[in-house]
């Protein structure tokens, strides 16, 4: 199933629209590498195996069939044992790309996916100096529930947050 949505940016006429699809065998390689560019935390190969496990929880944005952007999702259980919560691993958009709603229509996807799910709640980890991510999840009602010190080992700052969206 894809979707199309115009770009209206400098340079990218109503034309050329942005289309949304599936993750495949095909594709994962190109998702592994905008990944590498987007983050700086590098993934395994277990992490895209995983992906290809259940794709309905993955969407990709590309521009002229060039994947510009991206999200990862995986349903979990609650700590408490009792509901479900939707994490977001990844959700990223080349630069050139941003102010183009592409990371809009790409957690509206997530959000969707978890009211198809179930689930309670969507959470995902965002690194405290992220402040552009902190706003943008933040205008679709994610709110900041918690620190953690040292979560990161290799980059800097290595505190994140919990920003979390309740569905239920």
């Amino acid at each position: 199933m894809q979707s199309e949505v115009s770009a209206d940016k400098k340079g990218a006429s109503r034309e050329q629209p942005v289309v949304f699809g599936e993750l495949t065998e095909k594709n994962v390689g190109q998702l592994r590498l905008l990944n590498t560019v987007v983050f700086p935390v590098n993934y395994n190969d277990t992490f895209y195996r995983d992906l290809l496990n259940d794709p309905t929880l993955t969407r990709l944005a590309l521009f002229n069939d060039v994947l510009v952007g991206g999200v990862c999702c995986r349903v979990e259980n609650k700590q408490s044992g009792s509901g479900k919560r939707l994490y977001i691993m990844t959700l990223g958009v080349l630069a050139p790309y941003r102010q183009m709603q592409i990371g809009s229509k790409l957690l509206e996807f997530a959000i969707e996916t978890a009211k198809k799910r179930d689930v309670d709640d969507i959470y995902l980890h965002v690194q405290t100096s992220n402040e552009e991510a902190i706003s943008f999840y933040k205008k679709f009602g994610f709110e900041i529930v918690e620190t953690i010190k040292d979560y990161y080992k290799r980059i800097e700052p290595r505190d994140c947050y919990i920003v979390q969206k309740l569905i239920k």
